[in-house]
């Protein structure tokens, strides 16, 4: 008989009144057990045997314990998010002031009786397998379930070393800490599917750092987010086993992903596999689709990026793109521009192909031709979705032969003048059509302004106006409060980032806290952010401004 630990998440919750937790168990046989939802089986997910934290190479298993590592300096909290503590987990924002709030969120402490865990997961970088990767400075510290039945991991990530931390020292810097919290949030008020986050922390713990890896090392300050999603598994969490022939695990690890998180999969049916990846590629290309039509892109689409829940994950080299540019590539470690905006669709491809290829040893030959009809059908989903979004953002109504050459004429003329991308879809928003039919552009839509340099923009506005005549039932209001609803005012360009960042590291706080609030209704006019400028011309010293995936 096994003498099983308690995986306990209770220590804070008498204090903080959860009411609810979902526990996990760990036996001396090394299995987390996850509670399912009532009446189904419990689901065994294997843990590394090898309790000391040190690197390796990990086999056999899903997770490994691993435990974070308390900072040595003090610790100071920059920012939570009231929307994840009060609505995802059900806490009181005054709990943010206890130091047992920031002792939780920093690593400092653990949970009595709790048992951290560390994700093993493999991936294809760049187009080339990596092999092992996994969590290397990200522990699961708890699988929460709210007043609203819903599970959620909670992650620290920046908070030490694990067994998949490689050469790295298991920390993360305050700047890319301040673009991760800012990032996910500012992505979830897009209405983008994605993991939230519920708070920074920063230290006086200094970390070494080439940030743009041209030998330029300096000191920067390691900091921690906490991060909140239904799940952290992605293609290479079912890649790493493939690869190494594990499929009893393979097949256990789908089950379970399944029975947690694909209701509308049956996991007792032959077909469940194909069902499951059916749902993965109608997803992805929904998630692909609403990244372009707000400009943003990921910056590392590898598949040890890509959530198999098709969330936005991972926020390392991401950019809003400002002038419209399908080779706008945020990330300046991609030489190649592997994972430019205007290609992100295809490596949703690749990512499947590869999603696929785990899949393949567990299907039988014709579920394998099936499975391939559906990757096939995925251009047409990406394709079907982003004429759906980009129609709406130009408020334009039912279906007209034409539509497709009137989005692809606008972002053509957008190319050639590098109009902004966000401003000119929301300045198409405020404009009126008698005003656009005049090509009289005031001057405070500036974007319009650059636009209609073009020659062939008195021809393209024509057209438009045609085709707004065409839409049953709608009026020039009407059509401008529609289009205001899709296309945000407000988004996280790279340099309003880095202006809080490079305040931020003179332990000046006040920006990541504006764009926080400015970011939560990125659709409303704010007096404070058109004071900050957060809708005009991006500013003469950001013009270059690089980031990298150090961090």
């Amino acid at each position: 008989m096994t003498q099983r630990t308690g995986f306990l998440f209770c220590w804070l919750i008498q204090r903080l009144q959860f009411p609810q937790l979902l526990l996990l168990d760990v036996t001396c046989h090394a299995i987390v057990c996850c509670l399912l939802q009532p009446g189904l089986e419990r689901a065994m997910l294997p843990v590394d045997p090898v309790k000391e934290n040190y690197v390796r190479k990990v086999k056999n298993c899903v997770f490994s314990i691993a435990f974070p590592t308390p900072f040595k300096s003090r610790v100071r909290l920059v920012a939570v998010s009231k929307e994840v503590l009060e609505d995802i987990l059900d806490l009181d924002l005054s709990v943010s002031e206890t130091d047992d709030f920031i002792q939780l969120v920093s690593g400092e402490k653990i949970l009595f009786g709790s048992v951290p865990l560390a994700h093993r997961y493999g991936g294809h970088q760049f187009g080339i397998w990596a092999d092992q990767l996994g969590d290397g400075r990200a522990h699961l510290i708890g699988i929460y379930m709210n007043r609203k039945g819903e599970k959620l991991e909670l992650q620290l990530k920046g908070s030490g070393k694990t067994p998949y931390s490689r050469h790295s020292d298991g920390r993360a810097v305050l700047r890319s800490s301040v673009r991760e919290f800012l990032g996910s949030e500012a992505v979830h008020h897009l209405g983008i599917p994605t993991s939230r986050a519920a708070s920074l922390v920063v230290s006086d713990d200094e970390v070494w750092r080439d940030q743009f890896y041209d030998g330029n090392v300096v000191k920067e300050r390691a900091a921690v987010v906490l991060r909140v999603a239904k799940s952290w598994f992605r293609i290479g969490s079912l890649e790493i086993l493939a690869h190494y022939g594990e499929l009893d695990l393979l097949r256990t690890l789908l089950d379970f992903i399944i029975q947690e998180h694909f209701p509308s999969v049956d996991v007792g049916e032959p077909n469940r596999y194909v069902d499951f990846f059916s749902v993965v590629v109608s997803e992805t290309a929904q998630l692909i689709a609403l990244w372009t039509s707000v400009g943003f892109a990921h910056g590392v689409c590898n598949t040890d990026n890509f959530s198999l829940l098709s969330i936005t994950i991972d926020y390392g080299p991401f950019g809003f793109m400002e002038a419209y540019n399908p080779d706008f590539v945020p990330n300046t470690s991609d030489d190649e521009r592997r994972y430019k905006i205007g290609n992100q669709a295809n490596i949703g491809m690749f990512n499947l192909n590869k999603l696929l290829q785990a899949l393949n040893p567990l299907l039988d030959p014709r579920q394998k031709q099936l499975a391939a009809l559906i990757l096939e059908g995925y251009p047409d989903l990406y394709y079907t979705r982003f004429r759906e979004l980009f129609k709406a953002k130009l408020g334009l109504l039912g279906e007209r032969k034409g539509d497709e050459d009137l989005i692809a004429f606008l972002l053509h003329l957008m190319e050639k003048t590098a109009a902004d991308f966000t401003m000119t879809f929301r300045q198409l928003s405020e404009i009126t059509q008698s005003q656009l039919q005049e090509l009289n552009i005031p001057q405070q839509f500036w974007a319009l302004q650059t636009i209609s340099k073009h020659e062939l923009f008195p021809a393209w506005v024509s057209q438009y106006l045609l085709r707004l005549k065409s839409n049953m039932n709608d009026s020039d209001s009407e059509r401008r409060k529609r289009m205001m609803t899709v296309n945000p005012r407000y988004v996280l360009k790279n340099w309003m980032a880095e202006s809080a960042v490079r305040k931020a590291e003179r332990n000046d706080f006040s920006e990541v806290r504006l764009l926080q609030q400015v970011l939560q209704h990125p659709f409303q006019k704010h007096s404070t952010a058109e004071k900050a400028g957060y809708a005009s011309p991006t500013p003469s010293w950001a013009k270059n401004l690089r980031v990298s995936c150090s961090s």
